[in-house]
């Protein structure tokens, strides 16, 4: 465990491991512009009474769909900044660099696909739960926010979380389908 929380690595890797990461920033941050401009079309109140709220910082004022792009960007691209290093440190190290490419990239796939199941699943456990159902839960939110499509915030809002639920259950998830080969030449 310590060599996770130490990184000890050859100086010859440092630039596929930043590259890799970089890669994995990039991926997830694209994700994120897809994944907002479609949950935008769901509930924009989402957006306009809660993330511009949240991100008013980085409102390029270029309309209100470059926003929720700007905002998908900077609420994914760490996320995949952190897994893709935590691949990077457990896959690389030992390990000829095109395999542990191979590898990393395999990663990533696991985690973009358990991610997009786990979004498609809260849109599908907050359309199944309906309009009727009880969110007193939520009120508070409701009420902060002054929602009045209460329905699509909480599907949105379960995409989301149950997105980033997917991104840990995916990392968490390439530990067991893909695993470093013993120690090899790193040439």
């Amino acid at each position: 465990m310590r060599e996770y929380l130490i990184p000890r690595f050859a100086l010859k890797d440092l630039p596929v491991m930043a590259g890799l990461s970089l890669l994995g920033a990039l991926i997830a941050g694209l994700y994120g512009i897809a994944h907002d401009q479609i949950t935008y079309s769901i509930s924009p109140e989402y957006f306009t009474n809660f993330k511009f709220k949240q991100f008013h910082w980085a409102n390029l004022r270029l309309g209100d769909r470059t926003f929720v792009s700007c905002i998908g960007f900077l609420a994914t691209w760490w996320v995949g900044l952190i897994i893709a290093w935590i691949l990077v440190r457990r896959l690389l190290p030992g390990q000829q660099q095109k395999v542990a490419c191979q590898n990393v990239l395999k990663g990533f796939f696991v985690v973009f696909s358990t991610v997009l199941l786990f979004g498609v699943g809260g849109f599908l456990y907050g359309t199944l739960r309906g309009p009727d159902a009880d969110y007193s839960n939520w009120s508070w939110a409701f009420e902060d926010y002054q929602i009045s499509d209460q329905w699509a915030f909480v599907r949105v809002a379960y995409v989301h979380n149950a997105g980033y639920l997917g991104g840990l259950v995916g990392l968490i998830l390439t530990f067991f389908f893909i695993k470093p080969i013993g120690t090899q030449d790193t040439a």
